[in-house]
Parts: structure tokens; sequence; C-alpha cells
């Protein structure tokens, strides 16, 4: 399974469109080779090198196995209809909160799980939340990594 963006190469600069120093909108993501049994996806994003804690920037869930990537500019609504629920990243935010360090150059995960089972959290679900309840559902991963610099 593979995920990309037509926004940034794995491992380049995000473009500051899709961050608190732009427009703050989430980037397009593409994804293929889910395996045939993927009845849903997760998306978590996140940042391994913030000072205090892994901050996560987006959690998504129950996106459709018809679905084989998100548009650019991703609606911060609870429930987007056809596309999954948003769940609560670590601002409080329903939806994307984009890349905004305090300092340095961090690196932004995104991370795609291809589930055999709709989860049926309700919207607002944390990162952890989202975590147990994926436990024994995964049929594979992939991730795109990012970075951005202030």
């Amino acid at each position: 399974m593979e995920i990309k963006s037509p926004a940034f190469k794995h491992e380049d600069m995000i473009p500051a469109q899709y961050t608190c120093d732009g427009r703050n909108i989430s980037p397009p993501l593409q994804w293929s080779g889910a395996p045939a049994e993927t009845n849903s996806f997760a998306l978590i994003c996140d940042d391994p090198d913030a000072p205090a804690e892994i901050w996560v920037h987006w959690v998504m869930f129950d996106i459709p196995a018809t679905v084989n990537g998100l548009p650019e500019y991703m609606s911060r609504e609870k429930e987007i209809t056809g596309l999954g629920k948003n769940g609560k990243n670590t601002g409080g935010n329903f939806g994307y909160d984009g890349p905004c360090p305090p300092g340095g150059t961090h690196r932004y995960n995104f991370k795609l799980y291809a589930l055999d089972a709709l989860l049926n959290l309700k919207p607002g679900a944390t990162k952890e939340e989202l975590l147990k309840a994926m436990k024994g559902h995964v049929l594979n991963e992939a991730q795109v990594m990012g970075r951005y610099r202030r």
C-alpha cells in the first residue's frame, strides 16, 4: 500500500499554504494498493518532533474503502458525507491543523491504515482512542512524511 501527496514529495518540505503560516488547509492525499478485504481507512498526521509530546495535527476515520484519496482543504466538520469522520487533534479542534513548529525543522507523518471494519467511533475521537479501536483490525499501513521549518 502507498500514500502520497501531489503537494510534496516524501521527506520534502510541505508548502506554506498547508501550514499556520499560510492558509492552514489540509494537503491533498492519494493512496493505492489497499488489501481487497479493506472496509475502511483511518488517517493520523502527527509531529514527533514537538517539544513536549507528539503533536497530533489530524485524526480521520471511517473513510470508506471506495475512497482512494482526500482533496485539498478538507472540511473541519465532525462528519463529512462520503469521506468519513474527523477526530480531534492536540489543539482540541476537529479536522486538520497544519504545521506550526516553534523552531527548527519538524517532521509531519501522514499515516494511513487499511482496516477490516468500520470503527463506528463518534466524531471527535482522539488519536489514542482511534489506535485502541483499530487494534486487531489493521490490514496494512502506509506513510508519507513532509517537513516544515519556520
